[in-house]
């Protein structure tokens, strides 16, 4: 049985969002609150009621199906009655390839469905549900999308078999729009007490995982997870910082180096193009006391008439 934490100790710790990776995971991975994920999948999927009956949360890393493949991390990953997959994750960060990375763990999980002698009608449908703490598709302001496969030319849908939605945080109405995915996505986003219980007295059906996230915050094993990952982030986050130091640094000095030689190969050239003028200037004196003509002696040195007239 998990510790709970006195209230001084509870005062003086950072308030565990459902934002949080880890307390996602501890909320929504969990066998004993599937009824909760089942709720929040509703929300978000129209799926047919009978798909939620007998779900599967099952393991969060992809297989390798050869060496050296890369592997695939998945947050939750959740087989259906039919035998649908759909994985969930949350990333507060939005990265430049983080498209491309959905659709190469979605390819990973249609993949890992066919072996050896198996039909391609055989594969199920694959669902990709992404929660982003940063704005994620910039082409509009709904906080919720849907992506298929389709023609932009004749709108016809190719096939239902992939499934992408978005969830962008940062994009909730400032006041709830009335849907129990606007509730559920509030619910995610809160940082404190107050907001939840708000959500809670607006929609009673919320009052559960409204309940759970505040016994997580008073669970010491849950915290010890939650700081272990707020940890593990910082220092990647540190890491990642000094490695861009260095990188500018670096930069700065190779730049800073080639300055200097491009500085110094400059000054010499004009230095050796100084010379050669200083010695025309020599030549074409002395070639104007022997009485030499002007077009001669600009031919001789290279020097315009106009130089050698201001001799």
């Amino acid at each position: 049985m998990s510790k709970k934490l006195t209230e001084k100790e509870q005062s003086a710790k950072e308030f565990m969002s459902a934002k949080s990776d880890i307390i996602f995971k501890i909320l929504f991975g969990n066998e004993l609150n599937k009824d909760l994920l089942v709720k929040f999948l509703m929300a978000v999927l129209k799926l047919p009621l009978d798909e939620y009956t007998d779900i599967k949360i099952g393991d969060p890393q992809s297989k390798r199906k050869y060496k050296g493949d890369k592997l695939a991390i998945l947050d939750i990953k959740i087989t259906t009655t039919t035998g649908k997959i759909i994985n969930i994750e949350i990333q507060l960060q939005v990265t430049s390839e983080m498209r491309e990375r959905i659709i190469f763990y979605n390819a990973r999980m249609m993949a890992e469905q066919l072996g050896s002698g198996d039909d391609y009608d055989s594969i199920k449908k694959t669902v990709n549900i992404v929660i982003t703490g940063e704005k994620f598709i910039h082409e509009h302001n709904l906080y919720h999308d849907k992506f298929i496969l389709y023609s932009p030319v004749t709108n016809t849908e190719f096939t239902d078999i992939v499934e992408i939605h978005t969830l962008e945080l940062p994009k909730l109405p400032k006041v709830s729009d009335g849907t129990a995915l606007c509730d559920w996505l509030e619910f995610i986003n809160a940082d404190n007490e107050e907001a939840l219980s708000m959500i809670a007295q607006r929609n009673p059906e919320m009052k559960a995982p409204v309940d759970k996230l505040l016994e997580l915050n008073q669970d010491a094993y849950a915290r010890a997870l939650f700081e272990a990952r707020e940890k593990q982030q910082r220092d990647a986050r540190a890491i990642k910082k000094e490695m861009e130091r260095r990188v500018m640094e670096k930069g700065l000095q190779e730049g800073l180096e080639k300055g200097l030689q491009e500085g110094l190969e400059k000054g010499l050239q004009e230095g050796k193009k100084e010379g050669k003028k200083e010695e025309q200037i020599k030549i074409a004196t002395e070639l104007l006391k022997m009485n030499i003509s002007v077009e001669d002696i600009s031919r001789a040195t290279g020097l315009s008439l106009e130089e050698i007239k201001n001799l």
